[in-house]
């Protein structure tokens, strides 16, 4: 069984914001997945059905940000998900608007949902797809990633969803290293 979370912001108010890039991300890939994540439970919304045979969860914690690894912790424990077969789809503020980056494992990096993730599995060692949104030298970064993307910014992001979502889907066709070494 394979987990798959995108971390976001719950709310009308945070909606396609910068921050929200992992909720995009799973948006997308539900659309291609056909998994509605329509159950509000796990302090969550999440799907669950079969792709070629395997079970997939995709998840989207409604705790907000800062406390992800709350609603990680409980699917985890509840359906018995080992640490190797999550993976989380987040923003990352080093990186151009929309480039990727997959890794296996690594530090939260600053980024406060990947942190609580951390402090609630014990480990740093999970599959991640980071998605770039940029950093602005005039704006403060919890500003910042509250924001939504520029119209200029619009088509680059939108070309990070479909990747990330395509990379999620390689993920699940052929593993983790054989994503990495095409996604990144």
């Amino acid at each position: 069984m394979k987990l798959i979370i995108g971390l976001g912001n719950p709310g009308k108010e945070y909606e396609n914001t910068r921050h929200n890039t992992g909720f995009m991300v799973l948006d997308r890939l539900s659309e291609k997945l056909n998994i509605e994540m329509t159950q509000n439970k796990f302090k969550g919304l999440y799907g669950k059905s079969k792709y070629k045979g395997e079970a997939v969860i995709l998840l989207k914690p409604q705790t907000y940000m800062n406390l992800s690894g709350e609603s990680v912790r409980q699917v985890m424990d509840f359906f018995k998900i080992n640490q190797e077969d999550i993976l989380v789809i987040y923003d990352d503020l080093d990186m151009p608007v929309g480039k990727l980056r997959l890794r296996q494992s690594g530090s939260a990096g600053g980024h406060n949902g990947i942190k609580n993730i951390i402090l609630h599995t014990g480990s740093q060692n999970f599959n991640r797809i980071r998605v770039g949104i940029d950093r602005s030298k005039y704006i403060k970064v919890v500003d910042y990633v509250l924001s939504r993307f520029t119209k200029d910014e619009q088509d680059a992001i939108n070309q990070g969803i479909e990747n990330a979502s395509d990379a999620v889907i390689d993920y699940l066709d052929h593993g983790f290293n054989h994503a990495m070494n095409r996604f990144n």
